[in-house]
């Protein structure tokens, strides 16, 4: 296997060639004729295509018994593009070996990261902690949950697959939802002067930074990319944040037992619904802020990334293959004409 070598993201429709791709899934289901076949999902770090292994595949005994998610394969195969996503056909594959670095393999190929700087970002979002969490006993918890663990925070992804799925995307989602939730604040703060108590901007900035803290411990980095840890699955993130936030907060002593329960809360409520994951919808408006400035960041990056594929030439709307699971129209077919 000799041929040239091209990235699997930078492959166009009908190109033919070989390629280095981690084998990220292989999903075993059966036709309507009940034959088995293989739904085999091979990427790098900014593309997944996948591949049918029907059982009259040459490959199909292979697939079956050999090939194991979370393993590098070089493999020789045609590219496409359909309504289904990015495919790829199969002539040849084998297990990555030491020789293929000479030729440009490189794990940290196969692991999107975030495309802004990750010091930076960090910086930035201490930096707001600081000025507009008011509230000092608050802020000193806050502080210091993100210095104590501002490795992960720099490091970690913000889900396993539906948005900001990738090294840094933690903290680019959350500083992201902060700057939401600081406008959103200020806003609803100048507007209604005579709400009792007063809208705390301080709660909703503390919110807002702390709301997927327990990310960092429901997720980790494995070869096949980031999957839930055995505490991810059996606790979950929302109630692994109010752990955190709430153990913290014992170590400050002047911290006002309402500010911690109203923190808990915005903890605990901010993805609304049960199905969702929260156990109690939101009841202060600072937990229905950090709400939505979570709800829409989410949900607006899972739309641009597929605004930012590349689709046929004159599609009107991308795939409905999507967490949203509804097609995003391109515009029409004459959209480039003069």
């Amino acid at each position: 296997m000799d041929a040239q070598v091209f990235r699997l993201s930078e492959m166009k429709p009908g190109q033919s060639g070989d390629v280095f791709a981690l084998l990220g899934a292989k999903e075993q289901a059966r036709t309507r004729d009940d034959k088995p076949y293989f739904r085999a999902t091979f990427k790098d770090a900014k593309r997944s295509a996948v591949a049918m292994i029907w059982a009259d595949h040459g490959l199909f005994q292979d697939c079956q018994n050999n090939w194991a998610p979370g393993t590098f394969y070089k493999i020789r195969c045609r590219y496409d593009e359909n309504s289904y996503g990015s495919q790829i056909e199969i002539d040849r594959i084998r297990p990555l070996n030491d020789a293929d670095r000479q030729s440009g393999f490189e794990e940290a190929d196969f692991f999107a990261a975030t495309r802004f700087d990750r010091e930076t970002m960090f910086t930035e979002l201490l930096g707001i902690a600081n000025e507009h969490i008011t509230e000092a006993p608050l802020r000193r918890v806050v502080v210091e949950l993100l210095t104590d663990n501002a490795e992960q925070i720099k490091r970690h992804s913000a889900a396993a697959q539906n948005h900001h799925a990738f090294i840094g995307g933690y903290l680019e989602h959350t500083l992201s939802v902060t700057k939401n939730a600081i406008y959103l604040a200020d806003k609803y703060v100048a507007y209604y002067t005579d709400m009792q108590p007063p809208l705390q901007k301080s709660h909703i900035v503390a919110g807002a930074i702390l709301h997927d803290i327990g990310k960092l411990y429901e997720l980790e980095l494995k070869p096949e990319g980031w999957q839930f840890t055995a505490q991810g699955r059996l606790v979950g993130h929302i109630m692994i944040g109010r752990d955190m936030f709430r153990e913290k907060a014992r170590t400050v002593e002047d911290i006002s037992p309402e500010t911690v329960l109203r923190l808990e809360h915005i903890i605990l409520s901010h993805q609304n619904l049960p199905e969702w994951g929260s156990p109690v919808a939101p009841h202060t408006p600072e937990a229905l802020l950090v709400h939505f400035a979570d709800d829409i960041d989410a949900k607006f990056h899972q739309m641009a990334v597929h605004y930012e594929a590349r689709w046929p030439e004159q599609s009107e709307f991308t795939s409905r293959h999507n967490v949203l699971k509804r097609s995003f129209f391109l515009g029409l077919p004459n959209r480039d004409a003069k």
